[in-house]
């Protein structure tokens, strides 16, 4: 995986977690600005599943097998879309607590993945 888009989408996970949960803290729902920032994250995520699935046709392996790395990207793309979809549901503090979990568990599905491709890339 390239290291800088893992980081890069496990800080702007962890700076949508934090400003969720501020609004949270202040018992705001989700509000328009807080989708568009969903939005970039959700878009840095599907990069990193597009440099994924590449550097897999390319024939490059994860160091912890193709299923599970592939199973991850997965999740991690979808992770804040569907608190997103949650969040629409709940339009109370609560819709911002489940985007600020969903977006730590973003953060630490990056974690997984760099470690599952066995960090760098190669």
């Amino acid at each position: 995986m390239l290291t800088p888009l893992t980081v890069a989408v496990a800080v702007t996970a962890l700076a949508l977690a934090a400003w969720c949960g501020h609004a949270a803290y202040r018992d705001q729902p989700t509000k328009d600005w807080h989708f568009i920032g969903m939005a970039v994250v959700t878009v840095l995520a599907l990069a990193q599943l597009v440099v994924g699935v590449v550097l897999l046709a390319q024939g490059r392996e994860p160091a912890d097998g193709t299923v599970v790395f592939v199973s991850y990207l997965l999740g991690a793309a979808a992770a804040i879309p569907a608190v997103g979809f949650l969040s629409l549901a709940e339009r109370t503090r609560w819709g911002s607590v489940t985007v600020a979990a969903g977006a730590v568990v973003l953060a630490v599905l990056q974690v997984r993945l760099h470690d599952i491709w066995g960090g760098g890339v190669g």
